[in-house]
């Protein structure tokens, strides 16, 4: 049986998989219709969290059990690779805030309990909240802090493709307009692969005629954060979505690059449109409001007239991310990571190469 791959998806997802199959001996072709930049991981926050990110969605108990498994291993494999400053990756510090007391909120106590096992310089104290200069009027009342690792999507997707180039890794471009399923026999003669890995994100809707996926829109606003109009800030900082609660209220500022910052944001599950800003969209002006009704420093904050806002379409599927073989057919399915597809990328990666592994093993058995 052949040792290469096929890897449909040039994301974050489609990547990472591409460079554990190289790592277990695999040779890979990445297959896409958009090259790296031109995907959504680019305009991602990219800031590892715990299940469930602070976008909220993924919530249900199957979901929360796999993913815990897969941020974990991205935990290890981005704190290693923050050591590489060609790699874009760094451990900040990342601060959560909570109105209720954690430990008054069985889901958030648990959340806490779990995430100060798998992570490094462990705080919880309220006084995170006055540290940092935090708005006492918007009713926050605890938090806590671990290093997180924050990815700079732009130089960590380049420098995880020209480490993919240096592997000897091919890369085309180009559109399937079938479903994978039918595809398959020609697909694998073409490219004499042992199989196939959907990491397509929403383009998955056609390829895997996966309907549960759905667009889950987010928006970032990009200010400077090079100390000329306030301090620089140089932590994350986040309130989670609170489904329970009317209108948007996520927050989150991270700090992207030496000189910049993204607010955020929103999760509007459905919605394809991307022409929406500053001007025409009011819950993306609500972003910067409600950024600075938090952060009051913000308010002398100055847009990046240069890139001052980026809207990207995150891929959610409603069961919960399909990471499996599709029998009988040899196509392995990476998709559906909606806003955490960092946090779970080496974790999924590594897994789907353990699977084509022992589909390979059950194959040369007698």
């Amino acid at each position: 049986m052949s040792n290469r791959v096929l890897v449909v998806g040039a994301g974050v997802s489609g990547l990472t998989t591409a460079r554990c199959l190289f790592d277990a001996g695999f040779e890979v072709t990445v297959l896409a219709e958009k090259t790296a930049e031109f995907t959504p991981s680019v305009v991602a926050g990219a800031l590892w969290e715990w299940p469930p990110a602070v976008c909220g969605y993924h919530t249900d108990s199957e979901s929360l059990r796999r993913s815990k498994q897969w941020a974990t291993t991205s935990y290890e494999r981005f704190n290693g690779l923050s050591t590489q400053s060609k790699t874009g990756v760094r451990m900040i510090p990342a601060v959560f805030y909570f109105r209720d007391r954690v430990e008054d909120t069985p889901a958030e106590l648990q959340k806490m309990e779990e995430t100060k096992l798998h992570v490094k310089s462990f705080v919880h104290t309220p006084s995170l909240i006055d540290q940092h200069g935090v708005s006492r009027g918007l009713g926050l009342c605890d938090a806590y802090s671990y290093l997180s690792p924050l990815i700079e999507t732009d130089v960590y997707m380049e420098w995880l493709r020209s480490e993919l180039v240096r592997l000897g890794c091919r890369f085309e471009q180009r559109k399937l307009l079938q479903p994978l399923a039918d595809l398959e026999p020609s697909l694998c003669d073409e490219y004499t692969v042992c199989a196939i890995v959907n990491c397509s994100g929403l383009g998955s809707i056609e390829l895997a005629g996966d309907h549960s996926m759905q667009p889950l829109r987010g928006a970032l606003i990009r200010v400077m954060n090079d100390g000329s109009t306030m301090p620089r800030i140089a932590a994350a900082h986040c309130v989670a979505l609170d489904d329970k609660v009317e209108n948007q209220q996520m927050i989150y500022i991270i700090p992207r690059g030496p000189d910049h910052l993204i607010l955020g944001g929103i999760a509007e599950l459905g919605e394809w449109d991307m022409d929406i800003g500053l001007g025409n969209y009011a819950p993306v002006r609500g972003i910067l409001q409600r950024c600075q009704e938090f952060l009051p420093t913000l308010k002398s904050a100055v847009l990046d007239e240069s890139d001052p806002l980026s809207v990207g379409l995150r891929p959610y599927r409603k069961k919960n991310v399909r990471l499996e073989q599709e029998t009988p057919y040899r196509i392995f399915h990476n998709y559906g990571h909606g806003g955490s597809g960092f946090t779970f990328s080496w974790g999924c990666a590594e897994e789907i190469v353990k699977r084509i592994i022992s589909m390979r093993e059950a194959a040369a058995m007698p």
